[in-house]
């Protein structure tokens, strides 16, 4: 296959939404919008569920969360009642875009993506994203690419530490610290590395949204007029604009561009705790005496008596207790279809405290996904269709809250992320359609002439354009 274009470079920002760069509440963005006005945009939808881990994984490799085995940023490592694992690169075993390059003799560079820690090997150089601890040494590959950047750029930041805190001034400042660290490493190697695909993640969206939608968002049902935190957004957005805007000027008029995110954000409105539920309901025992609040992680189960508990996060996802699967499992394996279908219907119908719909949605990941590898949840629940989030710890009064368990948090993710590209990506003039978020790869690897493989789920949108 001809390569369509010298180089591709994809640019990564976690949790970019459409209204704040294309949309009714767009920002003066000249780089990001130049981009699209000379080639196109259009929306990306996420994956199910719509999280960094494991978005980005999807992204790069083609294949659903199931087909990963990897349904969160913690998994099930087996049928016991034990703690959750932290998902990192060893999880993923599909291959990822820059190996299928690699196996074509076509060198990478990526910066800052999500789970790639720890670093392994491939044709060119890596630097881990998010998950990394930061006194790691071990954050690169090759190995001695640390010591490089840290004489180059110095210390080298992979994430904002406690982003959830009302001291919100400091935060800012750490937040455009970041922002600027993350696009100096890009800078530097951009042009001291030989690259044919590069690729970069910004992850500073999605930790300013987190902490500063109700800020800047006169939508959000906790705005303040006159806060002193009104333009974050604005700020954060135009500083990034700059930086990719200088980042676009180091590469060749040859080069596709591709500016991706892994979903969308939205307001959050409080939250509705699952496990809650679940213990009013007589599906989950809890033998605490339940005075204050804790985690579920931290309570005595009566795993004899319960039949189902849930993971609290942006969406939830309910475990069945099934015999013979979990080792003090209750609900009979015949009856796992007609238990899910009682609690599916539960959940779709549950009132919010006005007495109308929550419009909960609730996913099978058997119907929802491929095939399902490692060990699924047996219920994914959307509360109230991503305006709620779930609450995992136990103790309340009511199934309802005003604020997240883990600490301050103003939005909740959304399915429908960005995608742009310059004209030479998209070939033709006709107008984008909305995008998946597993036709990035495809798309990456038909650029640059490399076979895509049938494991893949999506399509090549340069293919579909050149029809």
């Amino acid at each position: 296959m001809p390569r369509r274009v010298e180089r591709v470079l994809v640019i990564g920002l976690d949790c970019a939404t459409p209204r704040f760069i294309f949309g009714r509440d767009a920002f003066n963005l000249p780089n990001l919008q130049g981009l699209a006005e000379a080639g196109g945009w259009t929306s990306l939808r996420s994956c199910d569920p719509p999280i960094t881990v494991p978005a980005w994984a999807c992204m790069t490799t083609g294949c659903d969360p199931g087909v990963l085995g990897c349904y969160g940023f913690r998994n099930r490592v087996d049928q016991s009642y034990a703690p959750l694992q932290t998902a990192d690169s060893t999880n993923i075993r599909e291959p990822r875009v820059w190996d299928l390059l690699g196996e074509a003799g076509l060198t990478s560079v990526c910066v800052g993506i999500p789970q790639t820690y720890p670093p392994t090997p491939l044709n060119g150089c890596l630097v881990s994203g998010i998950l990394t601890p930061q006194d790691s040494t071990s954050f690169t590959y090759p190995k001695s690419l640390a010591a490089e950047l840290e004489e180059a750029i110095g210390p080298v930041e992979f994430d904002i530490a406690e982003y959830r805190t009302d001291d919100k001034q400091a935060l800012l400042k750490r937040l455009h610290q970041f922002l600027h660290n993350r696009f100096d490493v890009a800078e530097y190697l951009i042009q001291s590395k030989p690259w044919e695909f590069f690729m970069m993640v910004d992850m500073g969206l999605d930790r300013l949204h987190h902490a500063f939608w109700k800020c800047c968002d006169p939508d959000h049902p906790k705005y303040v007029a006159g806060n002193p935190y009104e333009q974050a957004f604005e700020q954060y957005y135009t500083a990034l604009d700059d930086r990719i805007g200088a980042l676009l000027r180091l590469v060749p008029d040859d080069t596709g561009v591709l500016v991706v995110s892994d979903h969308g954000a939205r307001a959050l409105e409080g939250g509705l705790c699952i496990n809650q539920w679940l213990i009013d309901e007589g599906y989950l025992v809890v033998e605490d005496d339940l005075l204050e609040t804790k985690r579920l992680e931290d309570c005595v189960i009566d795993w004899d008596r319960t039949t189902a508990w849930a993971t609290g996060g942006y969406v939830s996802r309910v475990y069945l207790n099934v015999v013979d699967r979990e080792p003090n499992g209750t609900v009979p394996f015949d009856e796992i279809e007609s238990f899910r279908n009682i609690l599916t219907t539960r959940l779709a119908d549950l009132e919010g405290p006005d007495g109308h719909s929550l419009g909960n949605i609730v996913q099978l990941p058997d119907q929802t996904y491929r095939e399902c590898k490692g060990i699924p949840p047996d219920l994914l629940v959307y509360c109230s269709g991503l305006r709620l989030r779930a609450i995992g710890s136990v103790g309340y009064d009511s199934i309802f809250v005003a604020e997240n368990d883990t600490g301050p948090d103003d939005a909740n993710h959304d399915f429908d992320g960005v995608f742009a590209a310059t004209k030479n990506v998209l070939v033709a003039d006709a107008p984008l359609e909305p995008m998946n978020i597993f036709d990035v790869a495809p798309t990456v690897l038909d650029l640059l002439g490399v076979a895509i493989p049938e494991t893949m789920h999506g399509n090549s949108i340069a293919a579909s354009a050149a029809a």
